[in-house]
């Protein structure tokens, strides 16, 4: 019986991991660019979420591009990009440079992100292909939550250049040691099959029921999530009174939490859960949790330790929905391109997400943040309703 090369899978998972370093990095960093390179707000609003947009916009045609290009190659590729404009961004002397780097690093991550999921399907046995997609599910907020809280303990003393080159240096390694580990492997060499024209593929992933509902269902947590983390700082500076430095670290605490969701989402899905219900009973616990947060009257103490559970919580969806991937993609050659949908709405979902959350907070105050939040999960229910009624239905056990 074929064994899971589980030293592989491990470096694969990092390498996304030290992708999503290169998201983390950028708002912690915000004050500090500020100072030196004299950005606006509007322009450092660009420079965090420039790596999103690009995402929401080509998630699927790259995903697409992957399986004609080979996954190895686009993993890579990706991460050289990563290692090349954070390198070059460390030395940005304006804004504008600096703004074409992130643009450079936001097609690394997603090179990166739609393309190893494939991989680490294909290398695992059978019985462990839920366990290495648990893991997978845990890249971005270990990567992102990991540089942000580098970012903030050391920022306070240091210029946003070493959050760049630090990220550099990561990419650096992980892409040498992939050059040294993935490029021989025969495992990771790309697998012959019948492949329609792009669009015909991006039509085909698009228009399915299960992948679509798996992209929306992660566009809705992302919206929920961004807009949480994303006003948490703002919420402890303005309601609690604590300093913008401890302020990111707790945020940047909050956000690891959330991978202690997505190993036990799959350990569940592992010991036989059902996805579908547990999607609908995280969704719907955690909508409660949720409003709590933004609400008077509930104490400061209370108000973090519920941000805390909601992140450890909610991050069963992910490991779910990533798991539910290669069910629902209809054949083997179409899970990147699904992954790539995924990606796509999630990245529109964590646009979308705060600046719905400012427009409710400036109309109604904090408690009005929990519209949406409420809204959201209620949407991450619904799809879970859905996907388990076509497991149950559509696709045999």
């Amino acid at each position: 019986m074929r064994r899971t090369p589980w030293s592989l899978v491990g470096l694969l998972v990092v390498a996304g991991a030290v992708a999503a370093f290169h998201v983390g990095k950028a708002p912690p960093s915000v004050p500090s660019l500020r100072a030196e390179l004299g950005a606006s707000l509007r322009q450092a609003g660009w420079l965090i979420s420039t790596v999103s947009l690009i995402t929401a916009v080509g998630g699927m045609a790259i995903a697409l591009t992957a399986e004609r290009f080979g996954h190895r190659r686009l993993v890579l590729l990706g991460t050289a990009l990563g290692f090349l404009a954070s390198l070059a961004g460390a030395f940005a002397p304006d804004v504008d440079l600096l703004m074409i780097g992130r643009v450079v690093e936001g097609l690394g991550f997603i090179m990166v992100a739609v393309a190893i999921p494939t991989l680490v399907v294909r290398l695992a046995a059978p019985p462990d292909q839920r366990i290495v997609l648990t893991l997978w599910s845990a890249y971005m907020p270990a990567g992102a939550g990991s540089m942000m809280l580098l970012c903030a303990l050391v920022l306070s003393e240091a210029s946003w250049r070493i959050a760049w080159l630090v990220a550099a240096a990561a990419s650096l390694l992980v892409m040498l040691a992939l050059l040294c580990r993935a490029l021989p492997r025969h495992e990771l060499d790309p697998v012959p099959a019948t492949r329609r024209a792009i669009l015909g593929e991006m039509i085909e992933v698009a228009t399915s029921g299960g992948p679509l509902a798996i992209a929306f269902c992660f566009g809705a947590y992302s919206s929920c999530w961004f807009a949480i983390v994303g006003f948490l700082p703002t919420l402890q500076v303005d309601r609690l009174g604590f300093s913008t430095g401890v302020a990111a670290i707790v945020t940047a605490l909050v956000t690891v939490a959330n991978v202690a969701g997505n190993l036990g989402g799959g350990w569940l899905i592992q010991r036989g859960v059902a996805r579908g219900p547990m999607i609908v009973a995280t969704a719907l616990s955690m909508a409660v949790c949720a409003a709590c947060i933004f609400l008077d009257g509930v104490p400061d103490v209370v108000r973090l330790t519920l941000a805390g559970v909601y992140s450890a919580v909610i991050g069963a969806v992910p490991a779910a929905l990533f798991t539910a991937i290669p069910v629902h993609a209809g054949r083997p050659q179409l899970v990147g391109a699904a992954t790539g949908l995924l990606m796509q709405v999630s990245n529109v979902g964590a646009l979308l997400g705060p600046p719905i959350t400012a427009t409710l907070v400036s109309a109604g105050g904090w408690p009005a943040a929990a519209w949406l939040t409420t809204a959201a999960l209620a949407c991450v229910a619904g799809f879970g309703v859905f996907l388990h009624w076509r497991e149950k239905r559509r696709i045999p056990a």
